[in-house]
């Protein structure tokens, strides 16, 4: 009987080997395909995103305004479209991922049960003294057999433990990869829902773009200009208020200027306004201070955080009628003493006190002029600032002409402000 246990425990040990192969599954068969259609849509969205650039290039008429938003509804519903392949794809991976965990603990519990009963038999044969086990055995050969095979078991004992552990080793692993991918169709699910708030944002754009200049050209320049001059009283009121609050900085508290510890912001970059000064007269001929980098950036392009950090505070300045400045923002502080801000942004996807990576998206490029969140813009960019953290908070902005209800980001005095491209990496 014991003889017969034994072979029969024997061939249950090998079984899991046996069943572990298998063919392709239809699951994989999905993540292929809905692959190949994603390929296609990416290459039909940089047609869109050149024919887009193009358009952009042309001189600020309303004609080009309009026509960029309609491209740019275009692009956006194709990035809506690859956005929604991903998460599909992310939740086939995860179902797979399942299926594979559901089979490493059905191994588990295998190896389980057959280590309990090789232990159960190995106990069962030490607990028995030798002369009953020699009375037992019909012939003495039986026992030096039973022996050498519960010898064996031992050592396929032995193998099966390492396979358990190696079995936990790999499911662990396994469900650290699901939890990745589970954190990234949430991130995905963000975007999609951020995406969608961008194609809401220019839908009204274009309406109130339409509406404010009644289809007229020159009524189109008109509202340009008035948006310039908005922006000169919104930097002077910031001027004012910067000299009031200056501060001395501590220069151990931030590291000094040195291209690449920053990333960039954007994936495809064009720098279409520098940091510093220049005779553009907005406080009265050459005291005219650009506290950022501008970049060109279609309404609706993803904005990566440059740095991991935390988001000190998020608003949008256009929620108060007449104040211009930043329009949507988000600020950002990271870990090595410097704060960088994001503005006239179409969408925002964080909240204050969240935590972010490097190169995470945190929310859209917009500045069509007149759409809400792009502040004093006079065309769709992205703005992108850098402080030392010491010389910059969040307050609100009372002592300003048209912003007194709204809570913004102020420096310190102008030492506070850092040339992002120091920063940056080499173009």
């Amino acid at each position: 009987m014991k003889k017969r246990f034994i072979s029969i425990f024997i061939i249950f040990l090998i079984i899991p080997t046996v069943l572990s192969a298998a063919n392709p599954s239809e699951l994989e068969q999905q993540i292929e395909r809905v692959r190949r259609e994603r390929e296609t849509l990416v290459e039909e969205q940089k047609k869109l995103q050149t024919e887009l650039e193009e358009i952009n290039k042309e001189s600020q008429t309303l004609g080009s305004a309009v026509k960029s938003l309609d491209a740019t509804k275009k692009k956006l519903a194709k990035d809506i479209s690859i956005t929604q392949s991903k998460i599909t794809s992310t939740g086939l991976l995860i179902q797979s991922l399942e299926n594979a965990m559901g089979e490493k603990e059905k191994q588990i519990i295998t190896h389980r049960t057959a280590i309990a009963s090789a232990i159960l038999a190995l106990s069962e044969y030490d607990t028995n003294p030798l002369i009953l086990q020699i009375l037992a055995s019909v012939r003495l050969s039986d026992l030096w057999r039973d022996g050498s095979q519960l010898a064996g078991l031992n050592a396929r004992l032995e193998e099966e433990i390492n396979a358990l552990r190696e079995t936990r080793k790999i499911l662990d692993q396994e469900k650290a990869e699901k939890e990745k991918i589970k954190k990234e169709q949430l991130n995905l699910r963000g975007q999609l829902s951020g995406q969608k708030s961008v194609v809401e944002e220019n839908q009204k754009a274009k309406a109130k773009l339409l509406a404010e200049t009644k289809n007229k050209e020159v009524e189109y320049q008109r509202l340009i200009q008035a948006n310039m001059a908005r922006q000169k009283e919104s930097e002077a009121d910031l001027y004012r208020l910067e000299r009031e609050l200056r501060i001395t900085l501590d220069p151990s508290l931030f590291p000094e200027p040195k291209r690449g510890i920053l990333t960039w912001p954007l994936d495809n970059v064009y720098i279409t306004g520098h940091f510093g000064r220049s005779d553009c007269g907005i406080y009265g001929g050459a005291d005219c201070f650009h506290n950022g980098t501008d970049f060109r950036a279609s309404m609706g392009t993803p904005v990566r955080s440059m740095l991991s950090g935390v988001i000190e505070g998020t608003g949008n300045t256009d929620n108060q009628k007449a104040c211009y400045s930043y329009g949507r923002w988000i600020l950002v502080k990271h870990d090595n003493g410097l704060t960088s801000i994001y503005a006239h942004l179409s969408a925002s996807l964080v909240q204050k006190g969240q935590r972010v990576t490097e190169g995470q998206v945190i929310g859209y490029s917009g500045g069509v002029p007149g759409a809400n969140g792009s502040g004093y813009s006079k065309g769709q960019h992205l703005h992108v600032g850098l402080f030392a953290s010491q010389g910059v908070e969040i307050r609100q902005f009372t002592t300003s002409i048209g912003c007194k209800q709204v809570f913004v980001p102020i420096a310190k005095g102008r030492d506070a402000y850092l040339d992002p491209l120091a920063y940056l990496p080499v173009l």
